[in-house]
Order: C-alpha cells, then structure tokens, then sequence
C-alpha cells in the first residue's frame, strides 16, 4: 500500500481527518493572487486550513525588498478576516529553510491531517532543484495552480514528468493577473 493511501485509511480509521493546505514564499508582498489561490484551493480540495509559511530568504531569489517581520505583517493584514489562512514563520522553530523540513514538521505535529503543499506553476519548473523535492511528494499531495505564461512550460517540467501523478495535480482556476515582482516595480 502506498504511503499517502495507507496513511489517509489510518487517519479515517481513527478520527476526522483535518486538511491543511501549505502555501510557502516570501510574500514579498503577498497580495490578492496568493488570496486567491488559497481560496480556490480551500473550495475545490475541501482544505480546512491554509497556511501561508513565510521563508526570510527564497534561495533562489536575491535579497527580499521588504524585512521578515513587515512581510509577516502586510500578510496578516490582508488576510484578516480570512480565518482559515494563517500566516506562519516556522525557520527558527525547525531550524530551517527547506520546505522538505517543513513539510516533515507538520506532519509530525498534525498526526491527523493531510498535507498538501500548494504552489505556483512557475515553481513547478524548478521543483526538481528543491531539497529532496521528490520526497515532498511522498510526504504531502502537490496543488499546482496555473500561473499565466507559466503551464507549458511547467508541463515539460522535469517535476510534472517524474512526480506521481496522483500525488500532484494542475489546477486552473479564475487568475489574478498580479504577482510580488510586479508589485516591487511600482
């Protein structure tokens, strides 16, 4: 039996399995994009909770324009009033960076949930390259939301060819044309 299949027939076994969606980044800024991307995600996955797992540094980025502390902030603030996103910095708790660490973190915490690490199409591209990438999938099922001029690409991804297709789905939904790097241009 695979992992995710025996480990979701033990959780309904035992009690209400509780979902929790990962959206991780540096929300430099975050903005309505990500909103929407976890509100979709909460309505057609039936994810009880988001949680936005705000990183100090993407490895694969230069230096964030704003500190930690007002991105955890602006993120906050426009998600109040979204009770089911939660806005989180988990690195000096789990003394990392790598959402394989993460991923691993909350699973260990949250006995009876199941994962599932969201994220943008132009991730996908690259997710190969991310610490023991494969071994996310094992851990967590993968949500990749369309991102415009991002889907082929993502679909030749060496990610989208390697991964479990069960454990990794595409999800077009209703776009933001917006992302943090247009809005660090303004």
């Amino acid at each position: 039996m695979k992992f995710l299949e025996k480990d979701k027939l033990e959780n309904k076994l035992t009690k209400k399995v509780k979902s929790i969606g990962i959206l991780g980044g540096t929300f430099d800024p975050a903005h309505l994009g990500h909103v929407k991307l976890s509100s979709t995600a909460r309505e057609k996955f039936k994810i009880d909770e988001i949680i936005w797992a705000v990183t100090k540094k993407n490895p694969f980025k230069n230096k964030s324009s704003k500190n930690l502390k007002q991105r955890i902030y602006e993120a906050k603030k426009l998600v109040r009033g979204k009770k089911f996103i939660k806005v989180k910095y988990y690195e000096d708790k789990i003394k990392s960076n790598k959402t394989y660490n993460l991923v691993r973190y909350l699973k260990k915490n949250n006995k009876n949930s199941d994962l599932t690490f969201l994220m943008g199409a132009d991730n996908l591209i690259n997710f190969h390259k991310w610490f023991k990438w494969r071994e996310i999938s094992l851990n967590c099922k993968i949500l990749v939301f369309d991102r415009d001029g991002y889907k082929a690409n993502s679909l030749k991804s060496v990610s989208f060819k390697r991964l479990n297709k069960k454990n990794l789905k595409f999800v077009r939904f209703k776009k933001v044309n917006i992302s943090s790097s247009k809005l660090r241009k303004i």
